[in-house]
């Protein structure tokens, strides 16, 4: 590995978040990958937006290949005080509101929404048909 392994909090790391001066947490190890912001396939701004966190998920999210990962071991520079991290909250769905088992009469009110102006229709031609009949 690089260094001697030096342990820093989330805060000293979150400093090193430029272009220059640019550092990861990925699996509890801090790295610093300044000189590899112009080789990283994905481009400068993937490495500089993941600075000042825990970048383990998006790491493992893109799926990177065993040669990449042997390679983080020469930008080492030492590991993170997990004390410092803050904890991932989980998550907790927006509560909906309770479901009514009981849907007939919402059903029934619809039917009649539909129905009614049928009937109504149908009985306005009705008295045109008839009164049209009629007045021949």
């Amino acid at each position: 590995m690089g260094s001697d392994g030096k342990l820093f909090t989330l805060e000293e790391v979150s400093e090193h978040n430029n272009s220059k001066d640019c550092w990861l947490v990925v699996s509890g190890k801090v790295y610093d990958v300044t000189k590899f912001l112009d080789d990283h396939p994905g481009g400068d701004e993937v490495l500089l937006s993941a600075t000042g966190k825990d970048a383990t998920d998006d790491f493992e999210d893109v799926g990177h290949s065993s040669s990449a990962r042997a390679m983080m071991d020469e930008f080492y520079v030492g590991d993170i005080d997990t004390a410092t991290i803050p904890a991932k909250k989980a998550y907790t769905p927006p509560k909906q509101p309770q479901y009514d088992q009981d849907k007939t009469s919402d059903f029934i009110i619809k039917l009649l929404q539909f129905l009614v102006p049928l009937i109504i229709l149908g009985f306005a031609v009705g008295i045109r048909f008839y009164t049209k009949k009629s007045a021949d």
